[in-house]
């Protein structure tokens, strides 16, 4: 067997960002940016913070000197990890692996940046951490496969986003391919996540993937200390990738390391919703905009997704037609496309539309089915199909290729209009050019404190002033 651990553990030690090619170069600082734009709407918007942050001061974990983007206070390096992480996929509009069926960036890239802070890393460093971690993340959920560790209720994104958060904070400490694989092992005993949340519209799914990353870190600041973790974490006899599925295969994790970069098969949100309506959504815009559609044109519409896409958006039929909150909203394929027909888009602020009797007058019009076509093309794309009959006429269309996908990203100027759209709000448009700029030159920065301070709102409410 393939020594899995000792191979990706020697691949992530010496993993230099000067060495990628420059598209990869390229698209992990677009990653950042997007997830950091995340952070600080989650921040303030979504309705699981408060507890977040009285959680994080009641266990001490606010008072530290580490940063949590869109907060003007500052937490120790667990709690900035930990909340980061929860405000990175508290709005659902992070970054996604397809095959993977996870959200690589939430748990990696808030570890990365919690460990900088520790040791005064450069911009290159964490970005060379960065690239570990979504390496790590993705090619455990590759090798699992993800979809029959979804079959046995485990979210991946927080069960192999813990080996990712920890691969990417040993990196930015430095350690050998020996440390890192102590880090791996350490991270074994606290990989945990469950689907159950989305039995009630719970908010389990976006402290667990928090919970990841502060596990992530605390796994490589033990293996920096010497503690021993365990051997084979990830292809050993109770490792993870065995413990954790019933059939997995631990070589594919190995596919292609080091030259086949999973990163790049990494897609953005265009909609703040679960990516499997998200071509159904570019559907039901584009019939928007062609046939200014009203809601009471709309006789019916049918949204064709693969089997993982019904599982999470499309079933059971009458929960979804009836949302009542946010994370329903975010689960509910009939209103992501009853959003984008009715109102020609879907934002994070279309959950405003949650009661709005034109929606509601649509979602009992929307039914979901597994579409073979569909299924055919996954996991390789994330495609949809959506049948519409209005006014008497019936229109079919077939999304392949959901924008923001890996063959369909989102240009710089499209990341930064998503990044405005977040974080303007929050911070004022002048301090969000600032930032942006800060994030996508970070290859070039000394340390991450610059860029972090200019995600504050206090200092962007002082330097106002000035």
């Amino acid at each position: 067997m393939a020594a899995v651990t000792e191979t990706i553990a020697q691949y992530c030690a010496t993993l230099d960002f000067a060495t990628l090619p420059p598209e990869v170069q390229e698209r992990t600082r677009f990653l950042v940016l997007d997830l950091v734009g995340n952070i600080i709407r989650g921040r303030h918007d979504a309705e699981s913070t408060p507890a977040l942050l009285a959680m994080a001061r009641a266990l001490g974990l606010a008072a530290g000197g580490s940063a949590v983007f869109g907060d003007s206070a500052r937490y120790t390096p667990a709690g900035a990890a930990m909340l980061n992480g929860a405000l990175a996929h508290s709005l659902d509009f992070d970054d996604t692996h397809a095959a993977g069926t996870l959200h690589p960036g939430a748990p990696v890239i808030p570890a990365a940046l919690a460990a900088a802070e520790m040791v005064g890393a450069d911009g290159r460093t964490v970005l060379s951490a960065i690239v570990a971690g979504y390496e790590v993340t993705c090619r455990l959920a590759l090798a699992l496969p993800g979809g029959d560790h979804y079959d046995r209720g485990y979210h991946p994104t927080a069960t192999c986003g813990a080996f990712g958060a920890a691969a990417a904070a040993a990196r930015v400490f430095g350690l050998d391919a020996k440390g890192m694989q102590d880090a791996f092992g350490i991270a074994l005993s606290q990989a945990a996540g469950s689907l159950q949340f989305l039995a009630n519209g719970a908010w389990t799914k976006r402290f667990q993937v928090g919970w990841s990353a502060m596990n992530g870190l605390a796994a490589a600041t033990l293996a920096r200390e010497g503690f021993r973790g365990a051997s084979e974490a990830f292809e050993g006899k109770a490792g993870f990738l065995r413990a954790y599925a019933p059939n997995p295969t631990p070589e594919r994790a190995l596919q292609g390391l080091g030259h086949q970069f999973e990163l790049m098969n990494t897609a953005v949100k265009p909609y703040p919703s679960c990516r499997y309506g998200h071509a159904c959504v570019d559907a039901a815009i584009e019939f928007h905009n062609e046939l200014g559609l009203k809601a009471e044109d709309i006789e019916s519409v049918t949204m064709g997704l693969p089997n993982k896409g019904m599982l999470l958006v499309g079933a059971p039929l009458a929960y979804k037609q009836n949302p009542q909150n946010v994370v329903d909203g975010q689960f509910s394929g009939p209103f992501v496309v009853a959003c984008g027909l009715v109102h020609g888009h879907m934002g994070w602020d279309s959950y405003a539309h949650l009661q709005d009797p034109a929606v509601r007058s649509v979602l009992p019009k929307v039914n979901c089915v597994e579409d073979p076509e569909i299924q055919a093309l996954f996991p390789e794309y994330m495609s949809g199909k959506l049948t519409l009959r209005a006014r008497g006429q019936e229109h079919v269309r077939v999304v392949k290729i959901a924008k923001g996908e890996p063959a369909n990203f989102l240009t710089e100027a499209e990341l930064r209009a998503k990044f405005h759209g977040l974080v303007d709000a929050v911070l004022g448009r002048d301090r969000v050019v600032q930032l942006a700029d800060a994030v996508i030159g970070l290859e070039r920065a000394a340390d991450v404190n610059g860029m972090l301070r200019l995600g504050a709102p206090m200092m962007a409410a002082r330097l106002a002033g000035e």
